[in-house]
């Protein structure tokens, strides 16, 4: 590169201008980092209290991811077109959220009477005593047969 042609580029009112649009993205950058920390929060009370996540902030978190991705790419140089506010909001490409676990448990319609609820809940409980009940079992079984293989050496 030759002393005119850094000349011409300090010069220009382009690369200049791209400085302040990179510092207002890096900034707003910075800003869509500490919602994303909040949605992810957010994501695991919901996941947490409500038993699944929600779709809502599932759609939220991917937009921003992809408004994120917009940004680094204009940093970075690898484009010339300036993400939001300067374009539209990116949109979610996570439309159909019946592939994820917590949309289909969210759809389910679950009916059942009080009564039959109290039998389902008391049945849970027997099975997981039942479980317990039976490693436990298996790990006496288990040790006499140690004990019995000691005996016969």
């Amino acid at each position: 590169m030759d002393n005119e042609e850094l000349k011409t580029n300090l010069t220009s009112g382009n690369q200049w201008l791209r400085l302040v649009y990179m510092v207002l993205f890096a900034f707003l950058l910075e800003i869509a980092g500490f919602v994303m920390l909040a949605v992810v929060v957010l994501q695991f009370l919901f996941s947490i209290f409500g038993g699944s996540a929600n779709d809502n902030l599932r759609r939220l978190g991917d937009q921003i991811a992809s408004y994120i991705y917009q940004t680094l790419q204009f940093l970075i140089y690898n484009t010339e077109e300036k993400p939001f506010p300067f374009a539209e909001w990116p949109e979610s490409d996570v439309e159909d959220l019946s592939g994820y676990e917590s949309a289909e448990e969210v759809d389910a319609e679950v009916v059942v009477a009080d009564e039959e609820a109290e039998d389902a809940e008391e049945a849970i409980v027997l099975s997981a005593d039942d479980r317990d009940d039976a490693s436990t079992r298996a790990g006496a079984k288990k040790s006499s047969t140690e004990d019995e293989g000691e005996t016969k050496s």
